[in-house]
């Protein structure tokens, strides 16, 4: 999941080497962490948050078979 969130954020942004992805095993699933430069936050978010749910959708239907629970956290 991590790379697959890695690929759609460099894809997105100005600068894809300041992009930063992390994952985290948590109790209850896992929670990936994007953080962008401040001036492609804007780009990774979109008009009314419409990029970041797409974001998090397709990394929900990705991990769909896994049973766990994938959380997208940007920032």
């Amino acid at each position: 999941m991590k790379e697959l969130v890695e690929v759609i954020a460099k894809a997105l942004v100005d600068n894809p080497d300041e992009v930063v992805v992390e994952e985290k095993q948590e109790g209850r699933g896992i929670t990936i962490s994007l953080h962008v430069a401040d001036g492609d936050m804007g780009k990774v978010i979109g008009k009314q948050g419409r990029i970041a749910k797409a974001i998090r959708t397709v990394v929900k239907a990705a991990g769909d078979g896994s049973k766990q629970r994938i959380d997208v956290e940007i920032g």
